[in-house]
C-alpha cells in the first residue's frame, strides 16, 4: 500500500514549516537587505503565498520554495538599489569589568570588522554571514542559495582572503 504523502495544506504541517523555517528565511533576507522589518514582511508574504498555493506544493520541496519566493520578492523590490549590510548593536550588561581602553578597542575593531564585511561582494557576504552568524553548514547554505557546496567553499575562501587583507595587523589569529 503506497505511503500517504504529507500535504502542505494540513495545518500541522504548515505550522511545522513556518516554525522551522521562518527565522532562517528572515535572517537570510536580513543579511541581503539590511532591514529586519522588511525581511520579516517578505517572509510572511512568502508563507501567505505558500498557504494559498498549498495544494500545488510538494511538502518535501517546500523549504527551497520558501527561500526561492523570499529571494525573488527581495530582488523585485531592490533591483535598482545596492544592498548594504547593517548590524544591530550587541546588547551589553551594565556590570562590565573590562577597562575603558579594552572596551574602546573592542568597539573600534567591531566597527572596522563590520566595514570590512560590508566591503565583501554580496555573494561572499551572504555566504559568510549564513555560516558565521546563523551557524549553517556549507550544505545548508548551498541549499538556501541554490549553488553547489564547492561554490560555497570558494566564496567562503574568498571572503576570508579579503577579510585578512582588509584587517591586516588587527587580525591576530
Amino acid at each position: 500500500m503506497p505511503e500517504k504523502k504529507q500535504s502542505v495544506c494540513e495545518e500541522k504541517n504548515f505550522d511545522s514549516l513556518f516554525n522551522t523555517h521562518f527565522e532562517s528565511a528572515r535572517n537570510y533576507l536580513y543579511y541581503k537587505c539590511g532591514d529586519l522589518q522588511q525581511a520579516e514582511d517578505i517572509v510572511q508574504d512568502a508563507f501567505v503565498k505558500l498557504w494559498k498555493q498549498c495544494a500545488d506544493i510538494i511538502f518535501e520541496t517546500a523549504k527551497s520554495l520558501i527561500f526561492t519566493i523570499c529571494n525573488n520578492a527581495l530582488l523585485n523590490e531592490f533591483a535598482h538599489k545596492k544592498v548594504v549590510l547593517r548590524y544591530e548593536a550587541i546588547p551589553r550588561d551594565d556590570k562590565n569589568n573590562e577597562s575603558p581602553d579594552f572596551i574602546m578597542e573592542t568597539e573600534e575593531f567591531k566597527d572596522k570588522l563590520e566595514r570590512c564585511i560590508a566591503k565583501l561582494s554580496s555573494k561572499e557576504r551572504e555566504v559568510f554571514l549564513l555560516s558565521r552568524i546563523d551557524k549553517k553548514t556549507y550544505k545548508e547554505i548551498a541549499e538556501i542559495t541554490n549553488i553547489s557546496v564547492k561554490a560555497v567553499e570558494r566564496r567562503m575562501s574568498n571572503a576570508f582572503i579579503t577579510l585578512r587583507k582588509l584587517l591586516g595587523n588587527d587580525l591576530n589569529i
